[in-house]
């Protein structure tokens, strides 16, 4: 007992000094009294020293696989657990921007408003010289007056010529009674030839005249509109002139540009008083006229990936800054998904029959409706926004077996 103790407590230096001798004089080593050498102490001195290492090494990889598996494991459930916001950076504000015009051609006389200038509907922006436009006015409105006389005078002429109607029926009627008299005196030999002859004459004169009244009479009448009932404006050559009055009072009128409605003003340092503004002359171009920018009619136009807009839909809840004021946040909803992605509506769209197409997701703007209150700050047009979609959309185990290619398709409506 005491020498396997011994053996135990030998320094393994001493053990490999042995050995080495043994070595040289070829002799086996000494075994001590359990009959272990030293070959034998240094084999278990290696057994036992490898032993711990080999345990590290299992354990190693029992946590690696482990830690693999939770990563697995968490990633999971946070994918199950996300999907519900849509989230881009590829958003701007816009508001309704007009381009003012006019539709009449005149010099500018006098310019009401300056650059960055809120006005309200109604306010004059710029007026043109309306010297001509009056002119033209007075001209319409006189050549209305002189219409309506000549429609009056008709309707006496008229009068006058059913009262001259009147009489040459009663001639007539006088010169049938004489014609009829002259012929029975004929028939009788107490007249003669020559006044039965006279008084045919006269007879066919008279009935002419009345014919002929007759027919100035329906001239007239056509001329007033086939009655004499109806009033003077419903006449089609009082109509006619009225028509060319409102056409000169609309030019003048027009001659005063007023702003369609509340916003600030902008560009008008393209108009100078003297301009000679062409008619349907637009604004925010170099010919003049000013601009005018709404602070009312303002709006997030989004432009979301396909691939994000499975769940997104109309009156869903949107959150969003703007990077001019990063802590203050807007709400919304979705107010109109584009029925077509850009690139639908550039000039030169996109040819994909060719042999080197790669494929490129597309965006699709969305129109975002802002809840706008008294106390946020302004939003200009052009500004850049990320906005939140809050989807209301939970992923379920079957999204993410789909994900992994090992869920059956569904359409993606039957889903929602």
């Amino acid at each position: 007992m005491s020498s396997t103790r011994e053996n135990a407590n030998r320094d393994p230096a001493a053990v490999v000094v042995e050995l080495r001798e043994a070595r040289e004089t070829n002799e086996p080593p000494r075994a001590d009294a359990s009959g272990r050498n030293a070959a034998d102490e240094l084999a278990g001195e290696k057994i036992d020293a490898s032993t711990p290492a080999s345990k590290r090494k299992r354990l190693r990889g029992i946590l690696m696989l482990g830690g693999i598996a939770a990563v697995v494991v968490v990633s999971g459930i946070m994918w199950l657990r996300g999907g519900r916001y849509v989230s881009t950076d590829d958003a701007y504000v816009r508001s309704a921007k007009l381009m003012v015009s006019t539709d009449v051609s005149g010099i500018v006389s006098s310019i009401d408003v300056k650059q960055g200038q809120r006005v309200k509907a109604g306010d004059v922006l710029f007026r043109l010289d309306d010297r001509q436009f009056r002119n033209t006015l007075e001209q319409a409105r006189a050549q209305l007056a002189q219409t309506k006389l000549n429609i009056e005078a008709l309707r006496q002429d008229y009068q006058r010529i059913q009262e001259d109607i009147t009489t040459e029926a009663a001639l007539v009627d006088l010169a049938r009674t004489a014609f009829d008299r002259a012929q029975a005196l004929a028939r009788s030999n107490f007249g003669t030839r020559a006044q039965l002859d006279q008084t045919r004459y006269s007879l066919a004169a008279e009935e002419s005249k009345l014919a002929s009244l007759k027919q100035q009479a329906a001239v007239a009448l056509v001329r007033l509109g086939g009655t004499l009932d109806a009033p003077i404006e419903s006449n089609p050559q009082v109509m006619q002139a009225q028509s060319q009055a409102d056409e000169a009072q609309r030019v003048l009128d027009r001659s005063v540009v007023r702003a369609p409605f509340n916003g600030i003003v902008t560009a008008v340092e393209q108009l100078q008083v003297g301009t000679y503004l062409v008619s349907q002359t637009a604004a925010l171009t170099n010919t003049g006229a000013v601009g005018l920018v709404s602070e009312e009619r303002v709006w997030i136009d989004a432009n979301i990936k396909e691939t994000d807009l499975t769940y997104v839909k109309t009156g869903d809840h949107v959150s969003f800054t703007v990077d001019a004021y990063p802590r203050h946040e807007w709400s919304g909803k979705v107010d109109t998904i584009y029925p077509a992605t850009g690139a639908e509506f550039s000039i030169l769209p996109a040819q994909n029959a060719g042999g080197n197409w790669v494929k490129i997701v597309q965006r699709l703007p969305v129109r975002i409706a802002i809840d706008r209150t008294a106390n946020d700050p302004p939003l200009r047009s052009g500004m850049s926004a990320v906005v939140d979609i809050d989807t209301q959309h939970t992923r379920s185990v079957d999204d993410l077996w789909h994900l992994i290619g090992l869920g059956s398709r569904k359409a993606d409506t039957e889903n929602r």
